[in-house]
């Protein structure tokens, strides 16, 4: 993801840091530098928002249909905030691709010349990742709103924004893609390829979750409970849906905040061993 030309632009700047002036606000102005200066971080952006747009269009639309007949149609919230599924696939390449695209130009080596602690590195990246996957995530919503206004009028929904669930989940939207994205960017960080980052991020999401979910087993109904995507998802999940699953399922159940914290575990176990290994193996 990081071409020859950023980084030296990056480096060559006049307030980019120095072995001299290694602060870390400095550091994080470097990162963000090189962040916004790759085009291919932008299109995965602009997808992610419009995939966020298209998917709640797609199902506002649908639920004005004959075909929908009576079937509920949820919240305003849930409707503006459906396209999250896809929207956490896009995060997760941008997040896997933000630290294994220095790797395989080679330029890692000249970022942690300029920063030889390393540590402080992935930590800017994990803020600067963090904040633009929350406030894009942020605008995806705010637009699908926007287009689905037509749509929920039909079906009779508006946004409450003083009610507490619908804050929760809106917010929780943008705290779960951000998680995403600095997950997909530890794994790449312990793999340092974007084939296997992909991999292995791709098939817990997609893969290993769903696997757990359909097993008809105690053993995987309660351990997939606690997969990081399963678990953080509860933090989008209407009252009345956490209601009707706590009713049908024997699996632990987690209240939406409890959901995210175990999310944020999973997280903070494999940064810390991205950590442990950037400043063990050589770059």
């Amino acid at each position: 993801m990081t071409t020859p030309s950023s980084r030296t632009a990056v480096l060559d700047r006049p307030d980019a840091p120095t072995s001299g002036d290694l602060s870390f606000p400095r550091i994080v102005a470097s990162e963000w530098i090189r962040f916004r200066s790759l085009r291919s971080n932008l299109w995965v952006l602009l997808i992610t928002v419009a995939t966020m747009v298209f998917v709640s269009v797609l199902i506002g639309w649908a639920a004005t249909t004959e075909d929908a007949g009576e079937q509920p149609t949820g919240t305003a919230a849930s409707l503006v905030t459906s396209g999250i599924s896809l929207g956490q696939l896009t995060v997760a390449v941008l997040g896997v691709l933000t630290i294994t695209g220095e790797y395989t130009t080679g330029m890692i080596r000249s970022t942690m010349t300029a920063v030889p602690r390393r540590l402080p590195v992935l930590w800017a990246r994990v803020v600067v990742l963090a904040a633009v996957v929350a406030v894009v995530s942020a605008i995806g919503v705010a637009l699908s709103h926007l287009a689905t206004l037509p749509f929920q009028s039909e079906v009779g929904v508006t946004l409450d924004l003083s009610d507490g669930e619908t804050l929760r989940i809106l917010l929780g939207t943008s705290l779960f893609l951000a998680t995403i994205a600095v997950f997909a960017l530890a794994i790449g960080s312990l793999v340092r390829n974007s084939a296997g980052g992909l991999a292995i991020v791709l098939g817990i999401l997609l893969v290993i979750e769903n696997i757990f979910a359909v097993i008809p087993m105690t053993f995987f109904q309660n351990v997939g409970a606690f997969l990081p995507a399963t678990a953080g998802g509860r933090l989008l999940m209407e009252s009345e849906t956490l209601a009707m699953v706590a009713e049908t399922s024997t699996t632990p159940q987690l209240t939406p905040w409890q959901g995210y914290a175990v999310m944020l575990a999973w997280v903070v176990l494999a940064l810390a061993a991205a950590a442990a290994l950037l400043r063990r193996r050589d770059v």
